[in-house]
């Protein structure tokens, strides 16, 4: 049903027409797309031109692009959550509201997936040619984006889709380059030979972020390297270095020691033998070797690593390249050439071990790098690459955040974000792939000049040549990723939402890319706009699995959040990423959570189907902000409390979400509206509510009161859970009496002035009385539909008895008296609590037999008390506290207070029947 549809029949219910009754639970198949074409046909997700909202104030937010590989993961329904509850937030506040979309072309990954994809057709990309294979990738991307598009919109993201961007456009492709062409011209780019991360699987160079270590158990190889004399004759002795790399051995061009070393300082100067092939070592000094490690001599090996490669060139020496770019070993490599390196590894210590030289081979805890899109081990080697020179660009960062101009959430991480920044090197942008940012820069054939341009030239601009060739190499994704709060505003254009909406707001993304993403669009943002991106930066932790491991494809732990949509509803896949969630903690996906976010979503459904029942002969009155007129007169103690804890609730989220505890704020929600309005509010005003309209004036205007108290509490309820609950938030306010098109565009209610404590603390002690009350039935097993008669005494009985019809409907009693003089019930005949202030007697007289009852309680305590002195000697046994998961431990203590607990309760009673 559209919005005017709907409209129309909020219209004859507002004119005392009878409500139609709403189905019994609420159903996000129909329910999310009515929802969604409502929100489309008033249009609004668009963000305001002119920049102008109710407030004054702008609010805005880029949306981290996800990449067009393939479909959403569980970490993109989180993020995409987190961003839509503040967009939400602030749009309902009246804020000028930007939430900027756009999806990422990543490159290696996306080229990746596609070969794949080729593969299984039997096409290879190097056969197709370059033009024809980024033909393929573009409909790759077309088809993915869409879906892509499609997937964010079924869990509620509510971006301004006009200002879709892809970070291959042509806008933003401009950008790129201008970008690029102005890094050059201030020195800040260069191209240069030097030793960098190689995936031999994606076959291109990595930045040293884009490598993801891993411990694993590893051998460490003690090698002899034979000592020359003068004459280059073997003098019997052997220096023994330590390698976990002998593969690389033939790359050998020296053995380091550390100066301090005495072991070693009469070796220097002095030259080995190479075990393998015929070439001799010189002993150097550099300050660079770990004494500690292996051996503390240490074999130079430049071209396959970044340490060796840095000794190398403080001591000129050159380097040797034996694995290429497959991860085959080269032709210096003698017989062993043609190789693959691990299989060279096992090749070349059995040689060492025949020809003696191999002393012996231990276990080594060390840290593997793998390339973080396909898991391969990667190969330091050297390359020309091209690099951004960072220190420039990172001091300005470092300087931005101990400024305050940007402020990381949770705060931890700006200690962190400090120490990368501490050890940063150059940042490595060429890929040798052939999806991306093609780099703009010319070689030309005839004079062999480089020429750097934001267009391709025509002619050579040192010789006039027209034989120019392109740099085959395209930029890393990060590249054109770092400039996506400005170039996605029309930079370098100077537009009017660059000067609407940058410096955005916030940002919102997973830690786990604050050093490939954030930091680096604060470089770029800094160095081209002199501002920040963004004045916040909320980080989140990482969605895992069950069991706390990480998803991927290659374990197959990973969930489909579309299936989760399927099954349970938007709603509640959001609800369960948000609640009990604590900024930058990693979270478990757990089933039974989004089964109970979609029992919420139905709790609030029923109570809204209550409500609608309820309400259909109101003449409901709104206020300019189109809120439903609140009652000033005629309140009973649970209208007073139900809005002062409306005003508490609408505080508190206001708070924590301006604080960005999501968490906090859904959970400060779900006590209000499960705890508060469906446990005790609609209970207690379910008498008032029946009354028949043949009863009287008094009764009538009670009756009203209710029914203006709930629909203002419900109302304003649901505005607060949109920005977690969108869809069934929605839909329910279209069924209730409302004012204007749509919530989505509703005004944030106001705090309304009516804190009450002491109707608080009154109400508290009704509650605490009630569920005494409640227990006692439940001790008795008493059904449902049995009205026992409860007598209370004390002179705090008052406020108990002056509430009677609201305490006898909570409690489901038959009746509430005053315990009379002469007229206590007899020991032996009744149980009894204290609380509310006041004490309870429940008579047991026509409820069961004390007899029976004491028979029954002494077998519970019995068996009760046989188990808690097996829980006790559990949790006494130190071999199960030691060895046992801390979790079951826990579980297993708190068994014992409950058990505990409920043992002492099971005594108490026994005494009130008269047992010992």
């Amino acid at each position: 049903m559209g919005g005017r549809a709907m409209e129309e029949r909020t219209q004859a219910m507002a004119a005392g027409e009878a409500a139609e009754e709403l189905p019994k639970a609420w159903n996000p198949a129909e329910g999310e797309p009515e929802a969604r074409r409502i929100w489309e046909e008033a249009d609004l997700f668009r963000a305001p031109e002119d920049g102008r909202g109710r407030t004054g104030l702008r609010f805005s937010i880029v949306m981290p692009p996800p990449n067009v590989t393939g479909n959403l993961h569980m970490g993109h329904a989180m993020d995409n959550t987190l961003q839509d509850i503040l967009i939400r937030w602030h749009r309902m506040r009246g804020d000028a509201t930007l939430w900027q979309p756009g999806t990422d072309h990543a490159g290696i990954a996306t080229q990746h997936v596609v070969e794949v994809r080729l593969a299984q057709e039997g096409l290879e990309r190097r056969a197709m040619g370059r033009e024809a294979f980024v033909e393929r990738v573009w409909r790759w991307k077309d088809e993915y984006e869409a879906n892509i598009l499609r997937q964010l919109r079924r869990i509620g993201a509510s971006p301004d889709w006009s200002r879709l961007r892809f970070t291959m456009d042509e806008g933003l492709s401009r950008a790129v380059r201008e970008v690029f062409v102005r890094l050059w011209e201030r020195g800040l780019i260069y191209r240069g030979d030097y030793i960098i991360q190689w995936c031999p699987v994606c076959g291109t160079a990595l930045a040293d972020i884009e490598v993801e270590h891993e411990p694993v158990e590893g051998r460490l190889y003690h090698v002899r390297y034979p000592l020359l004399d003068e004459e280059g004759h073997a003098t019997g002795e052997a220096l023994e270095i330590a390698t976990a790399r002998p593969e690389t051995m033939f790359g050998d061009v020296a053995v380091a020691i550390h100066p301090g070393d005495p072991r070693y300082r009469h070796l220097v100067g002095r030259r080995l033998r190479h075990p393998l092939v015929d070439r001799e070592l010189p002993v150097i000094e550099d300050e660079a070797v770990d004494p500690d490690f292996g051996t503390g001599a240490l074999k130079v090996t430049p071209a396959h690593d970044a340490d060796d490669f840095a000794i190398g060139q403080r001591h000129r020496l050159e380097p040797i390249r034996v694995i290429d770019e497959t991860g085959h070993l080269t032709a210096e490599a003698g017989r062993f050439a043609g190789m693959e390196r691990f299989e060279a590894r096992r090749a070349v210590v059995e040689e060492l071990r025949r020809q003696g030289f191999l002393v012996r081979e231990e276990a080594y805890q060390q840290a593997v790098g793998r390339c973080y899109r396909c898991g391969t081990v990667v190969e330091p080697l050297i390359s020309r690459q091209w690099f951004v020179r960072v220190a420039p660009l990172a001091e300005k960062a470092r300087q931005a955040v101990e400024r305050g101009e940007v402020r990381l959430v949770p705060e931890r991480f700006t200690r962190i974000f400090f120490n990368w920044l501490d050890g940063i090197h150059d940042w490595c942008i060429s890929r040798q792939i052939w999806w991306g940012h093609r780099i703009p820069a010319w070689t030309c054939r005839n004079c062999g000049q480089l020429t750097v341009a934001r267009e391709a030239p025509e002619r050579c601009p040192h010789c006039g040549s027209t034989e120019l060739d392109q740099d085959p190499d395209v930029l890393d994704t990060w590249f054109s990723s770092a400039l996506w709060p400005f170039s996605t505003l029309g930079w370098p254009e100077s537009t009017r939402e660059l000067e609407l909406y940058y410096p955005t707001s916030v940002l919102v993304t997973g830690y786990d890319i604050l050093f490939f993403w954030v930091a680096r669009m604060l470089f770029m943002g800094l160095e081209f706009m002199g501002q920040v991106p963004f004045r916040t930066v909320v980080l989140h932790g990482l969605v895992r699995d069950e069991q706390g491991q990480k998803m991927s494809k290659s374990r197959g732990n990973g969930v489909d959040p579309l299936e989760v949509v399927d099954e349970f509803g938007a709603d509640a896949l959001r609800w369960s990423l948000v609640i009990g969630v604590s900024p930058g903690n990693d979270q478990r996906f757990l089933r039974e959570k989004v089964e109970g976010a979609r029992n919420f979503a139905n709790k609030v459904w029923n109570v809204a189907r209550f409500a609608r029942l309820n309400l259909g002969d109101l003449e409901a009155g709104f206020d300019d902000a189109g809120l439903p007129r609140l009652p000033e007169e005629g309140l009973r103690l649970e209208d007073r409390w139900i809005l002062s804890r409306l005003d508490a609730v609408t505080e508190a989220v206001d708070r924590r979400l301006g604080e960005f505890e999501f968490g906090e704020a859904a959970r400060e929600l779900y006590d209000f509206l499960w705890g508060e309005v469906c446990d005790w509010y609609v209970e207690a005003i379910k008498p008032r509510l029946r009354q028949a309209a043949e009863a009287d004036a008094a009764a009538q205007a009670d009756r009203r009161t209710a029914q203006q108290v709930l629909l203002g509490v419900l109302d304003r309820a649901l505005r607060l859970l949109h920005p977690f609950m969108p869809f069934v938030s929605e839909v329910i306010w279209q069924h209730l009496p409302h004012r204007g098109p749509a919530l989505m565009g509703a005004q944030w209610p106001p705090a309304l002035g009516r804190r009450d404590p002491e109707a608080e603390e009154a109400m508290g002690r009704i509650a605490e009385a009630v569920r005494s009350m409640r227990n006692l039935r439940a001790e008795l097993r008493l059904p449902p539909s049995a009205r026992p008669r409860f007598l209370v005494r004390r002179q705090d009985a008052e406020l108990l008895l002056g509430e009677e019809r609201m305490v006898r409907t909570l409690a489901g009693l038959g009746a509430l008296e005053r315990v009379r003089p002469g007229e206590e019930p007899a020991p032996g005949t009744f149980l009894a609590d204290v609380a509310g202030g006041a004490e309870l007697i429940l008579p047991l007289e026509g409820l069961g037999d004390p007899g029976e009852l004491r028979a029954r309680f002494a077998r519970e305590l019995e068996r009760l008390e046989s188990e808690l002195e097996r829980e006790r000697r559990r949790v006494a046994d130190e071999g199960f506290v030691r060895k046992a998961p801390p979790e079951v431990v826990e579980r297993s203590r708190r068994a014992v207070e409950e058990k505990e607990a409920a043992a002492e309760l099971l005594r108490l009673r026994l005494r009130q029947l008269g047992s010992a």
